[in-house]
């Protein structure tokens, strides 16, 4: 089941690897354990994508498939759920990760003007990246080892699971 979720919506990795746009990348996209559906490569992918979601940086995307070649997990995968923090979720996904940083600063966190303003961030930015930042990247790494170790345990137990009834089937 996990494989065959998965595999609905990947993309076809001939395209991608064909895609004008990617040609910079040379041979790296023709590495299968990129496009593998497998308990590994999909951890990976999770634990890269996750990460890199939860950074404020542009081009999240692009990190993603650079790490996911690193580490050699699914690209795909890994690129997409870097959507997790689009226009609409951004807002919340932040005012968190800057909690979880003011609290490991053990800093008072910033409360929040009645209405938000770009004047009020630049005036208050001095004060607020740090934890912000700290709060992102411990997020981020949190969150893409909890999805790690949550994928692998899944995945296990599917399989296990799968031989159970196979073996029941056979009696």
């Amino acid at each position: 089941m996990p494989r065959r979720l998965f595999k609905r919506y990947m993309p076809d990795p001939m395209s991608i690897r064909d895609h004008k746009s990617l040609r910079f990348l040379g041979t790296l996209l023709h590495d299968p354990n990129l496009w593998h559906l497998n308990r590994h490569s999909v951890a990976r992918a999770m634990a890269v994508g996750l990460f890199a979601a939860f950074l404020p940086i542009p081009l999240q995307m692009l990190l993603a498939a650079i790490l996911a070649i690193i580490v050699r997990g699914n690209m795909p995968i890994a690129v997409s759920l870097v959507w997790l923090t689009n226009p609409i979720t951004m807002p919340a996904v932040f005012f968190c990760t800057y909690q979880a940083g003011a609290w490991l600063m053990d800093v008072p966190a910033r409360q929040l003007p009645d209405s938000l303003t770009w004047e009020w961030i630049r005036g208050e930015i001095s004060t607020l990246w740090q934890p912000f930042l700290l709060g992102s990247v411990v997020t981020g790494l949190a969150l893409g080892a909890l999805a790690y170790f949550l994928v692998m345990m899944y995945w296990r137990w599917w399989v296990a699971r799968q031989w159970k009834r196979r073996k029941k089937s056979r009696m």
